[in-house]
């Protein structure tokens, strides 16, 4: 299996060497950009070799903002995270790349734990990607034109595999498997495991994160805890209902990623998915229900 592929670009050659020291801590194949017009050289050559792309934002030739916008409208490249490096910590500059697809952020200067901790974060979103492709592929050869379903499950696997039967199911191109899948997953760990946002971001840095969620799995107080999903297609188009046995959240701080979380390790699924193409989005109650709709 090859190694996962990371493109680092930097018109400093010393930020480029400094990272690309840092990264040698993890198992990835790196090439080097020293501008944006050799950056998009590469990934308009060989578009599906990369996994992360590490832009800085201000270059000479193509800015890394204009590299940007053509990796998010290429059918290929729009799939691979975007980590922008940036000495700009201004909120307006970190919400410009934010709303131009950069879901992940790293100001300078940063410590080499802080851009270990995004590159595993993103890297982990790039596999995560691939492999519901790969079911959402499987799935298709199973699909029936279903009006009504009601589904149970607890596990990451079993939200994984289900999202890829739900996308399927609407028979709907702008239905997104990753933010579905989000939505799933959000309802295991923070809802019936009831896994705290700080919590997860320390096992994200210690690489605990799945281990903790299948131990809380086999925990009296959350083994007997599912997930509900209700799935309806009408003429308006398919609504679905994701109700989890958890005490709930304050969802209304995680419709977007805000400035203070830009540079955090997780934390992206539910702006994500407000922004995927749903045509609606609404948390109910104390947070632990949320409605979806997609229009026909």
């Amino acid at each position: 299996m090859d190694l996962p592929h990371i493109l680092v670009v930097d018109d400093e050659p010393i930020n480029l060497a400094i990272i690309s020291e840092y990264l040698k801590s993890l198992d990835v194949r790196v090439s080097l950009a020293n501008d944006g017009g050799e950056a998009w050289e590469l990934l308009d050559t060989n578009p599906d070799d990369f996994d992360v792309v590490l832009l800085d934002r201000m270059m000479p030739v193509m800015t890394g903002m204009e590299v940007l916008e053509k990796v998010s409208n290429h059918p290929t490249l729009k799939k691979c995270p975007v980590i922008m490096q940036t000495a700009m910590a201004e909120e307006s500059e970190v919400l410009e790349g934010i709303n131009a697809g950069a879901y992940y952020y790293l100001t300078k200067p940063f410590e080499k734990e802080k851009l270990i901790s995004i590159v595993n974060a993103a890297l982990r979103d790039r596999e995560s990607s691939r492999a519901l492709q790969v079911d959402l592929d499987a799935s298709a050869r199973a699909t029936t034109n279903t009006h009504h379903a009601e589904f149970s499950f607890r596990t990451l696997q079993e939200a994984r595999d289900l999202a890829a039967l739900v996308t399927q199911m609407c028979q709907n191109s702008k239905v997104n498997i990753m933010a579905l899948s989000e939505l799933f997953i959000n309802a295991v760990e923070h809802g019936n495991l009831e896994i705290t946002y700080d919590e997860k971001t320390l096992l994200n840095n210690d690489g605990r994160w799945e281990q903790e969620v299948e131990n809380r799995l086999q925990q009296e107080q959350y083994k007997d805890r599912e997930v509900i999903v209700v799935f309806t297609c009408d003429e308006s188009g398919c609504h679905i209902t994701i109700k989890d046995e958890g005490r709930g959240f304050i969802w209304q701080h995680y419709l977007t990623i805000s400035p203070e979380r830009v540079t955090d390790n997780h934390g992206r699924g539910i702006a994500l998915a407000a922004d995927s193409g749903f045509d609606k989005i609404e948390y109910r109650g104390c947070g632990n229900e949320v409605y979806l709709f997609m229009a026909s």
